[in-house]
């Protein structure tokens, strides 16, 4: 008799989940030759998941916007155009070997800011110079100390009348609506700022998106389809966020953030406690619906720099090891991107069952890392940008093949960049790959 899903221990989901990523549901390959390449290349990575030796060491390349500049476009062209987008990656894709496929997904539509005004985004002509290479994000207070009490009362509220107007300019009219709960016993008063021209324009500028945005897709999604077809998996899954992350980079902003650990310490612990659940279901979402079980996490406050190992331990880490852990006991794997340097943080996060999570790391001591997290998880990353970017290719082989060497000897190391690149020598990226089938076999 088949189990329901809450009947199943951990380690089960965990293999259902695995068993559809090896097997996706509705992709047809192209013959033999890309079902078995598929399935290695899957396996490859669960093997290096689970601590064990796969054949080789497994290869990320760091690409990023890269196939833009390589195939000629600017960041700025592409996003206006998707048929060039999607021609760039394709380019891009037949000509680097890699154990997984770059997706044009990560480039977001111009088009479609400029409807719904964001105020939370820079981009080429947009904020930026026309030969910008990379969209930035505008930090900024987009919640007031004094409205902690609004946050944890209603979150629903806070998010509608609070948070969007002043995120997305297109719906600054939200600001005016009722609080959420008085449509109880009276669903029309959700309806009737639509009386408003201000209003109706916001209404008007969600559909206007929602069509530009499935219009934008559809190449993008064609490329995705052949790149599985021919045997190489996604690696994404879903996205979640550590507690703090929320508060610090998209509502308090740094100086926020840093006044409330001493002003306002018992609010914040709350509201990361209020974020917790709701992180895990996201991340659980998405993975469910991608069909893979990797969940992605950008880590942007919690490095060596920011705050002191005794603030990680009573404000960063508590709430985000719950979200990790509340993923890995529905079968998924964390993939926690930790951006900066996390050297002095390794005792402390390396408290995390073994073999269920991925630590990407940008700039933290890779030897180290290997030897405070080598029984526990597996470990990935620190190829620097700026070597790829304007070193050469020998020097690019030699780092990789030290890095192999440190990291990769027992199994549970991915070959890939500390962050993602724009421009660059592209024989570089050649070289990584070159590294690892000459340096990574077991």
């Amino acid at each position: 008799m088949t189990k329901e899903w809450k009947e199943l221990t951990p380690e089960e989901r965990r293999a259902e989940r695995f068993k559809r990523w090896l097997s996706p549901p509705g992709v047809k390959f192209s013959g033999k030759e890309a079902t078995d390449g598929y399935k290695k290349r899957v396996n490859r990575f669960i093997k290096t998941i689970q601590l064990e030796k796969p054949d080789r060491v497994p290869v990320i390349l760091p690409a990023g916007t890269f196939p833009l500049y390589y195939a000629g476009l600017t960041l700025k062209e592409a996003m206006y155009d998707n048929i060039r987008l999607r021609e760039a990656y394709r380019k891009f894709f037949r000509e680097f070997e890699g154990d997984t496929y770059a997706s044009p997904a990560m480039v977001p539509p111009g088009r479609t800011m400029e409807i719904i005004n964001s105020v939370t985004s820079r981009w080429p002509g947009h904020g930026l110079p026309d030969n910008a290479s990379m969209q930035q994000y505008v930090e900024g207070e987009y919640m007031k100390a004094e409205e902690y009490d609004v946050f944890l009362d209603d979150l629903s509220d806070f998010c509608l009348r609070y948070y969007l107007p002043r995120t997305l300019g297109a719906l600054a009219p939200f600001a005016g609506f009722s609080p959420l709960p008085f449509i109880l016993g009276m669903p029309n008063r959700f309806l009737m700022p639509a009386v408003k021209p201000e209003v109706r324009a916001a209404y008007q500028a969600i559909i206007d998106y929602g069509k530009e945005i499935a219009d934008w897709q559809t190449p993008l999604a064609e490329f995705d389809r052949e790149a599985l077809a021919a045997g190489y998996p996604s690696f994404f899954g879903g996205q979640a966020h550590a507690p703090f992350d929320i508060l610090a980079d998209t509502l308090r902003g740094t100086n926020g953030i840093v006044m409330d650990m001493y002003r306002l310490p018992d609010k914040l612990q709350r509201a990361m406690e209020k974020l917790t659940p709701i992180n895990i279901d996201c991340g659980l979402r998405m993975a469910d619906a991608s069909g893979k079980p990797i969940v992605f996490f950008a880590l942007h406050k919690g490095d060596d720099t920011f705050m002191s190992d005794k603030q990680y331990l009573k404000f960063y880490w508590p709430t985000f090891r719950k979200v990790i852990i509340g993923l890995i006991e529905q079968g998924c794997v964390p993939m926690l991107f930790a951006e900066g340097r996390y050297t002095r943080k390794l005792e402390i996060i390396k408290d995390l069952p073994r073999g269920k999570v991925i630590w990407h790391f940008d700039q933290t001591d890779m030897a180290k890392a290997k030897e405070v997290l080598g029984g526990t998880a597996c470990i990935a990353g620190n190829v620097p940008s700026s070597l790829l970017c304007t070193g050469t290719p020998r020097a690019v082989k030699a780092y990789c093949r030290k890095l192999i060497e440190d990291c990769g000897a027992c199994g549970g190391f991915i070959l890939t960049g500390g962050a993602s690149i724009d421009k660059g020598n592209p024989d570089n990226l050649r070289a990584m790959m070159e590294a690892a089938l000459e340096y990574g076999v077991y």
